[in-house]
């Protein structure tokens, strides 16, 4: 006979096991109503969530301001499985949207997908085998192959290793190389080097066909400049070959206090002017150029450099407090040799405008310098704004803006501003900037506390937009949300199409800074003509509707 307690232990057991199978088999049926039927269909089944807590971190951004809830997450183990998403998409009668997830470092959901698939790219990362390898030949050079979802702090550590380095950074390096060469890649050594998306020489890029096709400015030239700078419009990237230099090993970083921003603007445009050697020699001036604002106690005390003893602060203080702002030009010299560092920053710095006295310097090694923006990222919102501005309204902008708005509506965040030179661009890339060789990119890294905080920045970001508007200043929001209004009048920044005998084409920049309104609608006869066919396009949706309306 069987004993009663196990009896009872039995029969719970069986019930578990049969209350599992029920909500597993529930869960497979709300797959086949939420789910594209042609997913189904493939051998993805195992690695796409449909689960709550998959959806949900799929839902926001750094920003935390827009919420957009795909319908599924595919978890990748290889390419391959990102490029039979793809293709499930194109062949499928009425296509499903797709976002590549990186860190998702946009501020207003430009790399959500609402009632989409997103591809947490990060799962690439999940196997034995290595994402970044560095070439240590250098014939024809050295380079890393590295995953389009690894971070820049990993491309860091895994080349310094070897004593090498790329060239060009990020100040935050806790992003994705495919995520930012979809954008720019910009930072203080962009001067002299350009953006990440001119340090580039191939790309493995799945196509919205579902191809995986290598490209470089040899091969498949058209999708390769469409990718860089193209906002994941053209493609996803898989793979980077970034070039790399020898390494060096300490960079004297300093900071230099100005109350006169027409001496502060001055002096950053001489430094990013010196003439330097490409490649692995020294450069004749500093190798980081960058610029921001102090506006009140707070942002000093957020200041933590060598300047954070008792004294040099105290100074500070009174300082911001007689000015009510002050101007910081933030520049770094790398070097291996300490031997002349010292004879060399020196003279970097005769002739430059800054007030006396108030020059600070640290000493810190490469990798540290580098990684010098670290901090945890809070679920509050981040209104950011970033503009790109010329040379030549600059000081209007300075009058309008920092003693202008910012001044009357107090700001507790970081607002960067340094220049860069235009011909260190690749302009066959998709990267919109203005016309002038000088170009500013200002920074306003905000962040709310609350929904009331959250309206007020908002606002305050939008009266910048309408100043510089009406004032006639030339700025290029790079958000791509806040350029919707010129879109409306003057067609769109990104035009993305698709042609039987293409994978991509790009129908380059149409909004009115950078073409004339009456080139619009010959752009658009010519896509006709050459047979093409205008695509739904995740970032892009708004835009191309106001583009066809328009039209």
């Amino acid at each position: 006979m069987f004993n009663t307690g196990s009896n009872s232990t039995f029969f719970i057991i069986v019930f578990i096991i049969l209350s599992h199978l029920i909500c597993t088999i529930g869960q497979a049926k709300q797959w086949t109503t939420l789910l594209p039927p042609e997913l189904l269909e493939l051998n993805l089944a195992t690695k796409i969530r449909v689960d709550p807590q998959a959806i949900n971190q799929a839902s926001t951004d750094f920003g935390n301001i827009t919420l957009a809830l795909p319908v599924a997450v595919l978890y990748p183990t290889s390419v391959n499985d990102i490029a039979l998403l793809m293709q499930a998409s194109h062949s499928s009668s009425t296509p499903f949207k797709i976002a590549a997830r990186g860190r998702s470092h946009s501020t207003h959901g430009q790399a959500l997908v609402r009632n989409g698939i997103a591809i947490q790219m990060s799962s690439l990362n999940s196997g034995n085998v290595s994402r970044i390898n560095v070439s240590t030949n250098p014939v024809p050079y050295y380079y890393a192959d590295v995953g389009g979802e690894q971070l820049w702090v990993d491309v860091l550590h895994a080349t310094f290793q070897h004593g090498l380095t790329p060239v060009s950074w990020t100040d935050y390096l806790y992003l994705t190389v495919g995520g930012t060469l979809s954008n720019a890649g910009i930072s203080g050594q962009a001067f002299h080097h350009g953006p990440q998306i001119s340090n580039v020489h191939e790309l493995d890029v799945v196509t919205g066909k579902g191809e995986i096709v290598t490209c470089s400015q040899q091969l498949n030239q058209e999708l390769f400049y469409a990718v860089l700078g193209g906002l994941g419009q053209f493609g996803i990237i898989t793979r980077a070959r970034i070039p790399l230099v020898h390494a060096p090993k300490r960079a004297r970083w300093l900071r230099l206090l100005y109350t006169d921003f027409s001496h502060f603007t001055r002096d950053q445009e001489y430094l990013i002017s010196l003439k330097g050697e490409d490649g692995n020699g020294p450069t004749n001036g500093f190798n980081y150029v960058e610029g921001f604002l102090l506006t009140n106690e707070s942002m000093l005390n957020n200041w933590t450099s060598s300047t954070s003893s008792g004294r040099n602060h105290r100074r500070i203080s009174s300082l911001l407090a007689q000015h009510g702002m002050i101007y910081c030009l933030e520049l770094s010299k790398y070097y291996s040799d300490h031997s002349s560092v010292d004879q060399d920053v020196d003279s970097l710095l005769k002739g430059l405008s800054f007030l006396p006295g108030y020059v600070f310097a640290n000493d810190v090694s490469y990798t540290d310098f580098l990684e010098r923006v670290h901090q945890e990222e809070q679920k509050i919102p981040h209104p950011w704004l970033n503009l790109f501005i010329p040379k030549s309204r600059v000081l209007d902008f300075d009058r309008g803006v920092f003693k202008g708005i910012l001044k009357r509506n107090a700001t507790t965040g970081i607002i960067l501003i340094y220049p860069m030179n235009k011909h260190k661009w690749d302009e066959r890339t998709s990267a919109v900037i203005p016309e002038e060789e000088i170009i500013y990119t200002v920074g306003v890294l905000q962040s709310a506390t609350d929904e009331v905080d959250l309206k007020y920045l908002e606002d305050r970001n939008r009266k910048i937009l309408n100043f510089c508007d009406e004032a006639g200043i030339q700025c290029l929001p790079l958000d791509v949300h806040l350029r919707v209004p010129d879109f409306v009048k003057d067609g769109a920044d990104i035009v993305s199409v698709h042609c039987k005998r293409s994978s991509t084409i790009h129908l380059h920049r149409t909004l009115n800074q950078v073409a004339p309104r009456s080139r619009v609608p010959r752009l658009m006869d010519e896509a006709k003509a050459a047979g093409i066919k205008l695509v739904y396009s995740v970032a892009t949706e708004v835009l191309l509707y106001y583009v066809l309306k328009i039209l």
